[in-house]
């Protein structure tokens, strides 16, 4: 194969917008992906397949720093984990991108403040069509526009646990959702958490961002690709990737694989001139590993839940306060309804009493900032991914879990379960590749542009230097609008 203008490593969301932003420049452009697309089966929407016999999990395995094997619940498909995902598309708030105190330390701030990256957030929600409404939650930064389509509307009982939420004195908000709710319930009478998106109804990475780049003749996908490293030359430009494919040489390219497997990647790259891996001059490739604190809460009450869907709100009540001296606890959203199936596989109860428990159940998702440290961070050895993560900010989830249930008891819920997330479920992975202005502590430029080669970019969550405590997927694919443009701008000035 000759060489391609740009090649991008993962079709999810940073990879996938990246390739939809560039299409229309004409350039040559590759993207590669390791999996293959998802078919739809009856597997699809039958939720023993997919939560009691693990169909979709992919049979990957990453070492702890023990050596102990475990299978960390990312999936390799067209469209990566976005297939799966929760389809919640919003924003950062606007006090993510300084300096905060945490109950567990200091998240760092960005590089650019909201205001600068707003504009990319506008963009993504258009290209993801996303569905909300601004004005519901007091911490909403400003919008320079409207959102594409008005929210994904409340079920019955959603509707009334929005009234009780807000006689409880709280500020229940519609979530930001890129779903085509008809679309999806047309195939089947399902939520779509953690259910693969097969028909397009979810505006994934492969629905959207894929699709709108293919739609050119200059982008190829290629799927069933693995990349195992970057080639550079003697003056560090990154000259092709090595594949399970063979070389395939590139003017540009760029690195969205995802937060693990592109630290990875780079880590792999070593050579004499660069014995630590490219990119990695800072030695931060693969540090500041941050998995959100999460935990899913069951509300239960004597009211019958018959919600289908119910992911539709959510509460940032304590996102910017409520520890004991004002630190932010982090944010609470409703999980795609848990089914008596779905409790059954994830907890082992008995069939019959999850079938109680969830008939009478509304189900949370608790989640909290976890702070970049050094030391949580992606290594290899013998070529294999070991993960050490260090989790952090622990009492803040503590905190917001006892004052979420105090609020739920006086919306008129006696009972509430809770349950931490595990290494096994990845809570949107990110850090790894930090962006920053100073190549001594970071590792890409505040447009994603490594410090250390000047045509290697990386468009995924590696680049996010603190996690926030809401979904990444949108912020993702902002900063993936903003390489893209960089790389257009850049290309544009080499061919002039």
């Amino acid at each position: 194969m000759s060489e391609v203008d740009v090649l991008i490593v993962g079709s999810g969301m940073g990879g996938a917008t990246t390739a939809a932003a560039l299409a229309p420049s004409g350039r040559r452009i590759l993207i590669l992906e390791r999996g293959e697309r998802l078919e739809d089966t009856s597997e699809a929407r039958d939720p023993e397949a997919i939560f009691a016999r693990g169909h979709f999990r992919p049979m990957e395995t990453w070492l702890t720093p023990e050596g102990a094997r475990f299978n960390p619940g990312n999936y390799a498909c067209v469209g990566g984990n976005t297939k799966f995902y929760g389809a919640v598309l919003m924003r950062y708030r606007a006090e993510d991108f300084a300096a905060r105190r945490h109950m567990g330390g200091t998240a760092p701030g960005w590089p650019i403040s909201y205001d600068e990256i707003e504009p990319w957030y506008q963009q993504a929600e258009t290209l993801y069509r996303v569905r909300g409404a601004i004005g519901e939650d007091p911490t909403e930064p400003p919008h320079s526009g409207p959102y594409p389509f008005p929210p994904v509307p409340d079920e019955p009982e959603i509707a009334d646990l929005r009234r009780r939420l807000k006689r409880a004195g709280l500020h229940p908000a519609s979530l930001p959702l890129g779903v085509d709710i008809e679309q999806w319930l047309a195939r089947a009478a399902t939520p779509w958490d953690a259910f693969p998106d097969t028909t397009g109804a979810k505006m994934d990475a492969e629905s959207v961002g894929l699709a709108e780049a293919l739609k050119h003749p200059n982008v190829e996908l290629r799927t069933g690709v693995t990349v195992d490293r970057l080639e550079a030359d003697a003056s560090g430009r990154i000259t092709a990737a090595l594949t399970s494919a063979g070389r395939i040489a590139a003017r540009q390219v760029v690195l969205a694989a995802g937060a693990v497997h592109s630290a990875a990647i780079l880590l792999r790259s070593a050579t004499d001139s660069h014995p630590s891996g490219l990119a990695n001059r800072s030695d931060q490739v693969g540090r500041n590993f941050m998995n959100h604190n999460c935990s899913a809460l069951l509300a239960l009450s004597a009211r019958r839940n018959r919600s289908v869907y119910q992911k539709t709100l959510y509460l940032n009540d304590w996102y910017s306060g409520g520890g004991p001296n004002g630190e932010p606890l982090g944010n609470v959203q409703l999980l795609g309804r848990v089914s008596g199936p779905i409790l059954a596989a994830q907890t082992g109860l008995p069939r019959w009493l999850a079938q109680v428990i969830s008939d009478r159940a509304i189900d949370f998702y608790v989640m909290s900032e976890d702070l970049p440290d050094p030391d949580s961070r992606v290594t290899l050895r013998d070529g294999e991914i070991v993960l050490n993560w260090t989790r952090s900010n622990w009492s803040a989830h503590e905190t917001l879990l006892v004052e979420l249930k105090a609020g739920l008891r006086r919306a008129g819920f006696p009972v509430i379960l809770s349950k931490a997330f595990d290494r096994r479920t990845p809570s949107h992975q990110c850090g790894t590749a930090r962006m920053g202005k100073d190549p001594g502590n970071s590792v890409v430029t505040p447009w994603g542009r490594s410090h250390d080669h000047a045509n290697l970019w990386i468009a995924d969550a590696s680049v996010l230097p603190t996690s926030a405590a809401v979904n990444p997927s949108l912020t993702i694919a902002a900063h993936a609008l903003r390489v893209a443009h960089e790389v257009a701008e850049r290309t544009a000035e080499a061919a002039a």
